[in-house]
């Protein structure tokens, strides 16, 4: 499965590495835990229990450079979907963000911005939301995307509108 050295996405912590496996008493008893390090937090550690498949089961390999560009090339085909009840989206945009699915998480950062364009004509904002949204879904995808294609996550958003010829 994964081992020592491996770069994965973890969850909504984003990229880390495994570092190692560490063995700790808890309550008693000697637990394995994979040790991470999220490559762009440095001071933050992860600990997670081998033993546990839901918290296994948050970590997913990172994309291939080709799998990113496939993503950014699908983009501009994919129709923004706006869910107009506030609490609907909330959980709908947050369970696909926990589930992972980065060309999915792309349309969500696609859509949120198109929304924010409106609202900008309107002379409103997002709600703050929406804003929460856009930000842990732009981390992870800019962390990942940097980290696989040698930029810095600064860079993502000109990258990718280059890509996609906008």
């Amino acid at each position: 499965m994964y081992k020592t050295g491996d770069t994965v996405v973890y969850g909504t912590q984003g990229v880390c590495r495994i570092e190692g496996v560490q063995t700790r008493k808890v309550r008693g008893e000697y637990v394995d835990y994979l040790v991470l390090r999220p490559v762009y937090e440095k001071d933050s550690t992860i600990f997670v229990p081998k033993n546990n498949e839901k918290l296994v089961g948050k970590m997913r390999n990172i994309l291939s450079a080709e799998e990113i560009y496939k993503i950014i090339a699908e983009l501009p085909d994919k129709e923004p979907v706006w869910i107009d009840d506030d609490n609907i989206r909330k959980t709908h945009y947050q369970q696909i963000i926990d589930e992972g699915d980065r060309a999915k998480i792309m349309l969500i950062i696609k859509t949120i911005y198109a929304h924010k364009i409106k609202q900008e004509e309107k002379g409103r904002h997002l709600h703050q939301a929406d804003e929460y949204i856009l930000s842990q879904a732009e981390k992870l995808l800019h962390n990942e995307f940097a980290l696989v294609l040698d930029i810095k996550p600064e860079e993502v958003v000109p990258f990718v509108t280059k890509q996609m010829n906008v």
